[in-house]
């Protein structure tokens, strides 16, 4: 497979087991090795989860996306940044990666607004929910990471945008990469999960959906895509309508999947297109 651009969503599982944290770090070393430029885009639910909970600070979730409130903030950006991103950027050197860490604060790279969601009541009214400081994207200036694309790095990135009076946002994991995969004209935008790829009828193995059309999608919400997968599925839809050729979503926590897809060209999991 030829040189390509890769921006690879990381989170979940696969984040917390060491083990394969190291084996997730390995496959992308022999990417870059064979030319592909990488960019990393991580969450850390599991991690936030633990610093919230030590903090005493209850998480809520509506439709799959965390609300925020000020002090949760201050606790996930910590986290984000100063534990997982920098953990991983030492696990992916150690591996031989040319490491970045980056968040979308440097460089004021991401850009944000206060996201609200719509929700159905159970009596069938649509309800505005504040997440509080949780941002929807509104610009990425992607030349930082082009720029370090371009020179040999492998940025990795912790999803915490700034909103346009200079405070912190917790952007959704699955969001942040979605458009930053648009945003870089990526070749390909990869959402490493952790299950094996969007089932039909979830967890039936052979419910699996190979591949989906982007036409396809909208009439999926709420049936095959429910709870986490929301915002997961909403990122790749976003991405192919920004010109995003080729989506798929992996399970994380097994890397050969991603190293097959581009050594030998197979594919378990699930591959979106136009």
């Amino acid at each position: 497979m030829k040189a390509s651009k890769l921006l690879i969503k990381y989170g979940g599982n696969a984040m917390i087991n060491a083990s394969l944290q190291k084996q997730i770090a390995n496959v992308i070393y022999q990417l870059t090795q064979k030319g592909h430029k990488v960019c990393v885009v991580h969450g850390g639910g599991p991690f936030i989860n633990q610093a919230l909970h030590q903090a005493d600070i209850e998480s809520e979730f509506v439709l799959g996306q965390r609300k925020t409130r000020p002090d949760a903030m201050e606790v996930i950006q910590k986290t984000l940044i100063g534990e997982v991103n920098a953990n991983l950027v030492n696990t992916f050197s150690h591996a031989g990666i040319n490491a970045v860490g980056l968040s979308g604060l440097d460089s004021g790279m991401v850009r944000s607004k206060a996201k609200t969601l719509q929700v159905e009541t159970t009596e069938g009214i649509l309800e505005k929910v504040d997440l509080g400081r949780v941002g929807e994207i509104t610009e990425i200036n992607p030349k930082l990471v082009d720029n370090l694309l371009g020179t040999g790095f492998t940025p990795i990135i912790a999803c915490v945008a700034s909103n346009y009076e200079g405070e912190s946002m917790n952007v959704n994991a699955d969001d942040f990469a979605g458009e930053m995969a648009a945003a870089l004209k990526a070749d390909y935008y990869i959402s490493l999960t952790d299950v094996d790829g969007l089932y039909a009828s979830y967890p039936d193995p052979d419910s699996i959906i190979a591949s989906l059309c982007l036409k396809d999608i909208p009439s999926l919400y709420g049936s095959t895509v429910q709870g986490g997968m929301i915002p997961k599925v909403q990122s790749c839809e976003r991405a192919l309508r920004k010109g995003v050729h080729n989506v798929l979503i992996l399970n994380g926590t097994k890397p050969e999947k991603l190293a097959d897809f581009f050594t030998k060209g197979e594919i378990t999991g699930t591959t979106l297109t136009h």
